[in-house]
């Protein structure tokens, strides 16, 4: 699913400003966070609020080893809302929950720096 998580890569080619506008990415808020024991590798489930016109979206992160499961009711997150539900596993993720690789290359949540207004999109 990744490119690369190498951070001396080079950038991907070009695009034009209509093409950036197709990807829907807003601001929710985590509402309610579980174990994915059945994932193959270790996730969570996340419910996500993007406030009255989106709703409250799934998604499966990746996100266990930077994010305690009871730390993550509460946060913002960023997400694209505008790709096909993917079937991953048992579960339906609606959304994809955007982050960067640590040193590591374990995943860190894009996060608003100062809380924002749920469904809120990125410009």
């Amino acid at each position: 699913m990744h490119v690369t998580h190498d951070s001396a890569a080079a950038a991907s080619p070009t695009i034009d400003f209509n093409s950036f506008l197709a990807v829907d990415i807003r601001v929710g808020t985590i509402v309610d966070a579980k174990p994915f024991p059945e994932a193959r590798k270790p996730a969570f489930r996340l419910w996500i609020d993007f406030g009255p016109v989106i709703g409250v979206r799934k998604s499966s992160a990746q996100i266990t080893e930077n994010h305690p499961l009871e730390t993550l009711v509460g946060q913002q997150v960023a997400a694209v809302v505008n790709f096909p539900p993917r079937q991953i596993g048992p579960v339906v993720s609606e959304v994809l929950t955007l982050g960067f690789p640590d040193a590591d290359g374990k995943v860190v949540l894009v996060q608003p720096s100062k809380p924002v207004p749920n469904g809120g999109r990125l410009f």
